[in-house]
């Protein structure tokens, strides 16, 4: 029996805003370990019996993030399915199962958000042993955790009667509790989380999606069937996908299938759905305090600190979360970190750009970040990977300086390539066809000064693309 990750890397993660932001949310982020959640997740999938290269499911906009970030870990996918539009995750399990089938009829599946943290790794691979034993005899199975408090921000799922491998049938699915409703639950062992997690074979989820939401399982089909290949990625056809119900798989499938099954698991989880939860996971001092970065806490307590850039110091507080970026600092009372994503909608609402990106703004030859602007004028430090391009394109509206800092440059402009090395400079004027290449082995750093009477990123025209961008 091969075991096939799939692995869901959609998500925002607004409430752990302003780290997490949409064009890089919380599950490209280091924010249990020294990886990123994302990297964490595939790396805990490592040494199951039967366990195959991950299959990875995610939209467009985050297609060079995975796998750059799959790359630095040294295990690419098997498989990375892209979204045109998001539709929940009903129709990117069965997408991906459509997708699996093809190469693999026996496949099992391992469903897995990308952004979720587990503690107890052995456990997590005992119970995704477990789970495929009982999903090789029909079932539909789910991780149910072992609640820990009487928590009113996750369903709950009541066990009935028992199976093989330790699981259960699910009696029924619980929405999100009242708070007297949860200290009910937690306190009856028959009760668990809906973790989200589930095993299953592909070819009995989608009979299952057929019986209970056809317009699911013929839409994703056609959209796996009419499928194109770009470069690393397997692209979802658009008008296909877009017929597409939006539905999770939970109200698609699980609460509605008599083949539902619950494997009851104590993993150390955590949907790390907000800085309060993050607090909570996390190792403490003596005074109840998490602090990241470069912080200096004086009777302070039970406080979550996070420095990305500068020096926080913190003075007589208590219960708090403080999160300093670049260009954003939260502060909120622990007991109220999850209407942070308020504070998102109101920067949407605002039109403004950090609810969106970060000062340092990735693509898939390396990075850009804003070091100033002002009027007709915007300064920027680059870099670009060993090997990588940008594209051959042009400006309408500015006209760019660049220096290099350190590395080697080769600079097309206009009919002419030259190479730059550290402390030489170019000028590319408005309306000039250009590009930059780094051919060294090391990242290349430099400064480009823009000048013009419109910088917005949307002025540019691309002739030629490493990256299939238009």
């Amino acid at each position: 029996m091969t075991i096939h990750p799939v692995i869901l890397c959609g998500g925002a993660g607004t409430r752990l805003w302003p780290m997490s932001r949409r064009l890089y949310p919380k599950q490209f982020l280091p924010l249990v370990s020294e990886q990123s959640l994302l990297q964490d997740t595939v790396t805990r999938t490592l040494g199951i019996p039967g366990i195959a290269a991950p299959v990875i499911v995610s939209g467009e906009d985050h297609r060079f993030l995975v796998a750059e970030q799959l790359r630095e870990i040294g295990h690419p996918p098997a498989l990375h399915l892209l979204e045109p539009v998001p539709r929940n995750t009903a129709p990117a399990i069965a997408a991906a199962a459509w997708r699996i089938l093809q190469s693999d009829p026996d496949a099992t599946l391992l469903v897995l958000p990308s952004d979720h943290a587990i503690g107890a790794l052995d456990a997590f691979k005992d119970a995704s042993l477990r789970a495929a034993r009982l999903a090789a005899a029909g079932a539909l199975v789910t991780f149910g955790i072992v609640p820990t408090e009487p928590a009113t921000g996750y369903g709950y799922i009541e066990r009935g009667e028992p199976l093989t491998e330790g699981g259960y049938r699910v009696a029924r699915f619980i929405e999100k509790p009242a708070r007297e409703r949860a200290e009910v639950l937690v306190s009856d062992a028959r009760y668990a989380w809906n973790s989200g997690m589930f095993v299953f074979r592909a070819d009995r989820l989608l009979e299952e999606i057929e019986r209970y939401c056809p317009a699911v399982h013929a839409a994703t089909r056609a959209a796996v069937l009419q499928a194109r290949d770009d470069l690393d990625f397997c692209r979802l056809d658009r008008a296909a996908f877009e017929a597409c119900p939006a539905d999770s798989i939970d109200y698609a499938v699980m609460e509605k299938t008599d083949r539902a099954a619950i494997i009851p698991v104590d993993l150390g989880w955590s949907d790390v759905g907000s800085w309060s939860q993050l607090w909570a996971i996390s190792e403490k001092d003596a005074e109840g305090n998490r602090l990241h970065g470069d912080v200096i806490a004086h009777d302070t307590r039970n406080t979550y600190v996070r420095a990305e850039r500068r020096l926080v110091a913190t003075v007589g507080v208590d219960d708090l979360v403080i999160v300093e970026t670049d260009d954003a600092v939260l502060v909120s009372h622990r007991d109220r970190a999850q209407d942070v994503k308020a504070i998102v909608e109101r920067l949407q609402q605002a039109g403004r750009s950090e609810s969106n990106v970060h000062r340092r703004v990735y693509r898939p030859w390396g990075y850009y970040e804003g070091i100033d602007a002002g009027t007709r004028f915007q300064v920027k430090r680059i870099m670009v990977s060993p090997g990588q391009a940008l594209s051959l394109q042009m400006h309408h509206h500015r006209a760019e300086h660049w220096i290099v800092v350190s590395g080697t440059a080769e600079v097309t402009r206009g009919s002419e390539t030259v190479l730059l090395s550290e402390n030489q400079s170019t000028y590319i004027p408005l309306g000039i066809t250009h590009r930059l290449i780094n051919p060294g082995k090391l990242p290349l750093y430099m400064i480009e000064v823009q000048s013009g009477s419109y910088l917005g990123e949307d002025d540019i025209v691309r002739f030629e693309d490493n990256y299939g961008r238009g």
